[in-house]
């Protein structure tokens, strides 16, 4: 199955007091998606469950961020989650808060085969 990818979308998101990945990145990925509406499904009659759902979340320590939690808050699709080295944490010198910066890449893939006619 050749797929072809219809949106790419970016977000940023933050943890400022409590150091959570997780949450840093739930937030990068609501950023992402936030303004995204994909009306074509309804006008071409495609199962939203076609959609391949990628994320790649970049993060300063990607063990820290939980894959499946993030699964669970995308609404549709099949969802694929990967953390990357990338992201920014960086320390308050007055106080020594860590705050926790976190980047999304959100996209939409589907078959090539159902969009052939566009």
């Amino acid at each position: 199955m050749a797929e072809q990818r219809f949106i790419i979308e970016m977000g940023m998101g933050n943890d400022q007091y409590g150091q959570d990945y997780s949450k840093a990145a739930a937030r990068a990925i609501e950023d992402a998606i936030r303004h995204s509406s994909i009306p074509m499904f309804g006008a071409l009659e495609i199962d939203h469950k076609e959609m391949q759902v990628r994320v790649t979340v970049g993060a300063q320590n990607p063990g820290a961020v939980d894959c499946e939690a993030l699964k669970a808050r995308l609404p549709r699709g099949r969802i694929e989650v990967k953390v990357v080295i990338g992201g920014l944490d960086i320390v308050n010198p007055d106080d020594g808060n860590q705050i926790v910066i976190v980047s999304a890449a959100v996209e939409a893939f589907l078959d090539k085969d159902l969009v052939a006619g566009w």
